[in-house]
């Protein structure tokens, strides 16, 4: 039997607690050559997506693939993001959420000086 990940599953928990919390959920993501997310939006290699259910329409958090559409500038684009190119998930009110250890599959693990650049300076956890 093969090991699963826990990151999609954790993704899907802190989505669900924003929601139900009444809270906005962002999703920090490492963009990569799978990743396909309106270029420019793209600061650093990274990008931010707010996944309310206001801002989004057809998400779907699966185990690899996090999809959705949502509109940038007026526009509707189509998002795909593998669950590897996840940094984190949290709340944009809060900052709380979660920061992954070897988020992007070609790139080191998030650095101090990455969870200072996400919004609000969110209090995250480190999960392996």
């Amino acid at each position: 039997m093969s090991d699963l990940s826990t990151r999609p599953y954790l993704i899907r928990a802190i989505h669900e607690w924003c929601v139900d919390s009444g809270l906005t959920p962002y999703l920090a993501v490492r963009v990569n050559g799978r990743t396909e997310v309106p270029v420019a939006y793209v600061k650093d290699g990274e990008i931010v997506l707010n996944l309310s259910a206001g801002a989004v329409r057809n998400m779907e958090l699966g185990n690899d693939w996090i999809t959705c559409s949502g509109r940038f500038g007026g526009s509707s684009f189509d998002l795909i993001v593998p669950v590897d190119a996840v940094i984190g998930i949290f709340a944009k009110e809060t900052g709380q959420g979660l920061v992954f250890q070897g988020s992007g599959s070609d790139s080191p693990p998030p650095g101090e000086a990455e969870i200072k650049s996400l919004p609000r300076k969110p209090q995250l956890s480190i999960v392996k």
